[in-house]
């Protein structure tokens, strides 16, 4: 497997170094060279398979030679080891359930499959690997558990300052050991900016050896594309397949697209955002304008500059038109994810988190003038991780797994840093 940057389509490199660099030196984002086109016998008949033999066949298809076949079954066994179940609401409305993970967020599917990667990548080296991730929720959760006491790696995360849930900051600054917390003063697009400057530091990268695991990194986006095959196989297929993705940095999505690049006839994609709308906009006017995100109760998608934009472009060649012609874009208010909290909870008896009600609201506007589409709406995180948000509206209580629950009552243990890349650069300096 080769891959290139979305800067520079000449000059390639190995699997080994984009898992390990993260990001190029030019500050693109790496694409595979190619994708292959899996077999129609395997796509026709993926009901045939268990989610993890789905996920082997399409890493195998996708990776090559890159991992040899014994070390690339160990990765998988390890990282796709609990459920994505597709709930039916009714015909047309259907929840892919992407929560059943360690950290109840569907990015613990990437998570542990990059922790898996990056080891099996770095067991011959001397040196020790930093891990930096900026979270705007639930990415640090998920980075924790995976890389939790994972030999020769250390994680820093860093996360906005009082724009994470109790409970998501509880994941992210209770576990020590080879996890580390830094609470910005900022927002998110802050954090990413801190992480994307220290990748391009030639001094600090001399000292230390950095990583990313943020979706900016392929090793996240890979494993995503697996869970839609497997929420394919468990719908009605004579449907138009139109799958809904609340989106924050667009890496979720973008692993969707590069899931029907393999070809999973995937008949349409939904952009689903809150008032951080940058790629709607686009989708409407042509123009990508990023800005400076704004807080909301759907905090995951408090992104202003969605770093996966880069290969949503480079995946439709740069064009507006087929962009445009593959995604739909919605954006809704916080008064509007309450009542979509509620809506969905009243007709269909179904507990869902502020995320999920965006994409809720975004497949039924879009279904209103789409009759023969079956929506898969794409269900992030564990509505318990939002219960100060969704028992309100609900007036009930929400269950909390056991797992999260007993995260109450640990103690916190973040470093406190302002925005200036200096202070960051230090502290990474002393402490690695």
């Amino acid at each position: 497997m080769r891959l290139y940057s979305t800067k520079n389509t000449s000059k390639f490199v190995d699997l080994k170094e984009a898992v390990i660099k993260g990001l190029p030196e030019d500050n693109g984002l790496f694409m595979p060279e190619h994708f292959p086109t899996l077999p129609s016998s395997f796509i026709n008949n993926l009901s045939d398979y268990s989610f993890e033999e789905i996920a082997y066949k399409v890493a195998s298809q996708l990776i090559q030679d890159s991992i040899p076949e014994a070390a690339l079954k160990d990765i998988i066994h390890n990282a796709v080891n609990f459920p994505a179940p597709v709930v039916s609401l009714d015909e047309q409305f259907h929840i892919l359930e992407l929560f059943h993970g360690p950290s109840l967020a569907f990015k613990d599917f990437g998570a542990r499959f990059m922790a898996q990667t990056m080891s099996y990548f770095n067991q011959n080296e001397n040196r020790e690997l930093v891990i930096l991730v900026a979270t705007s929720g639930d990415t640090g959760g998920a980075v924790a558990a995976g890389f939790y006491d994972t030999p020769g790696i250390k994680v820093v995360i860093l996360y906005p300052s009082g724009k994470v849930s109790a409970l998501q900051e509880k994941q992210l600054t209770t576990l020590g050991k080879n996890i580390s917390a830094i609470e910005i003063d900022g927002t998110f697009d802050d954090c990413q900016a801190l992480v994307k400057k220290a990748f391009l530091d030639d001094e600090l990268n001399q000292a230390i050896r950095l990583s990313s695991a943020n979706s900016i990194n392929i090793a996240r986006l890979i494993p995503q594309s697996f869970y839609y095959f497997e929420a394919f196989k468990q719908v009605d297929t004579s449907k138009d397949i139109v799958f809904t993705v609340p989106s924050g940095n667009f890496g979720n999505l973008t692993a969707g697209l590069m899931a029907k690049k393999m070809g999973l006839p995937i008949h349409h994609f939904i952009a689903a955002t809150n008032a951080n709308d940058i790629v709607p906009s686009y989708l409407e006017t042509g123009e990508y304008i990023p800005r400076p995100s704004v807080a909301t109760i759907s905090n995951a998608m408090d992104v202003g500059n969605p770093s996966n934009f880069a290969r949503m472009l480079d995946l439709y060649g740069s064009t507006w038109n087929n962009l445009k012609s593959a995604i739909s874009g919605y954006r809704f208010s916080d008064k509007e994810t309450k009542i979509g909290i509620k809506e969905v909870y009243e007709r269909y008896n179904y507990t869902i988190d502020p995320h999920g009600a965006v994409g809720y609201l975004a497949f039924k506007e879009y279904a209103s003038s789409h009759p023969n589409s079956l929506g898969i709406i794409l269900e992030t995180a564990h509505p318990s991780k939002f219960i100060d948000v969704v028992e309100p509206v609900l007036k009930s209580k929400v269950n909390i797994p056991q797992r999260l629950a007993d995260l109450a009552n640990k103690p916190k243990e973040a470093a406190f840093m302002d925005t200036s890349y200096g202070s960051f650069k230090n502290w990474l300096l002393a402490n690695y």
